[in-house]
């Protein structure tokens, strides 16, 4: 029997793999891209090509399986919501009719709020769909990602600051995706936890924005500060960047939800959701040869 992994092309997916592989478990991994997973089918996982959300495939990959890790792909299509749970709900019918016994969904803080979160808004029905299907479910609720902080690295590099709609003094958990994949990979391999469950996936502290800039300027040798827009400016910032409209909503409807609460982790931090790498770390290590390269 083997785990399953639905998106093992991206950071989380990948790490998660490796992990797994390292273990000794059989692994089947969905891919439209075999060539991607290539090494990954070396080391002995089995490659089902085609999308996640094609029917015909995701029996072909749960067949005979023992868990399901499932993964939502960012946001890269005007109709992402509807796909989102589309996809879930379609992968949960197989997943009961398979009798897959786990089902690990990495989710997000803000998931108890459902819609008008942005691209958080599909997590609380992704969620509900999978518990449905299976006796033993864990959402892995992740804080926002340390790896978003390089979307700022040109701004770092050109002038010294990181321009974002969230207010300046609000609190919030940062994690690294190798963080992510290291916790779900603790809670496949674990065959002793039953039944649904919430998980936070929280980074080691809850940070500022302000605190997150200062670290920046200590870990990266230059000053950095922190510039708080309006959600109408980060919008058109946006826009002005290239990027899609349909993409500008969701991010927008997203920030638009932060002060009211509404992307608070709804559970609390505990050394089970406190995870290890430091801000300062991932900045030294991935941040730092980002901004030389964009300072050169």
């Amino acid at each position: 029997m083997s785990i399953v992994i639905n998106t093992p092309n991206g950071n989380i997916g990948r790490s998660l793999a490796e992990k797994l592989l390292a273990a000794g478990k059989k692994l089947t991994l969905i891919s439209r891209n075999p060539d991607k997973v290539a090494d990954l089918a070396k080391r002995g996982a089995r490659v089902v090509e085609g999308s996640i959300d094609d029917k015909a495939v995701l029996e072909r990959a749960l067949a005979g399986a023992e868990a399901l890790f499932w993964l939502t792909p960012p946001a890269a299509r005007p109709d992402y919501h509807t796909w989102a749970i589309g996809a879930a709900r379609t992968a949960a019918e197989v997943v009961k009719a398979q009798k897959v016994a786990r089902v690990v969904v990495l989710s997000s803080i803000g998931a108890q709020s459902g819609p008008g979160t942005g691209p958080v808004g599909a997590m609380r029905d992704v969620e509900e769909a999978f518990k449905a299907a299976t006796p033993h479910f864990t959402s892995l609720r992740a804080g926002f990602f340390m790896e978003n902080l390089l979307r700022n690295t040109d701004t770092i590099a050109k002038a010294g600051a990181i321009f974002m709609a969230m207010t300046a003094n609000k609190r919030f958990p940062l994690v690294s995706t190798s963080d992510i994949g290291a916790k779900a990979a603790e809670v496949l391999l674990d065959p002793k936890w039953t039944g649904h469950r919430n998980l936070g996936v929280h980074g080691p502290a809850d940070f500022t924005q302000l605190e997150v800039a200062e670290i920046l300027s200590q870990e990266l040798g230059r000053p950095v500060r922190y510039n708080e827009v309006t959600v109408e400016q980060a919008r058109q910032g946006m826009l002005g960047a290239g990027m899609p409209a349909f993409l500008v909503d969701i991010f927008a409807e997203m920030y638009a939800a932060i002060p009211s609460g509404r992307m608070d982790p709804a559970e609390p931090r505990s050394p089970e959701t406190t995870t290890p790498t430091t801000l300062a770390q991932f900045a030294r290590e991935v941040i730092k040869p980002a901004v030389a390269r964009a300072s050169a």
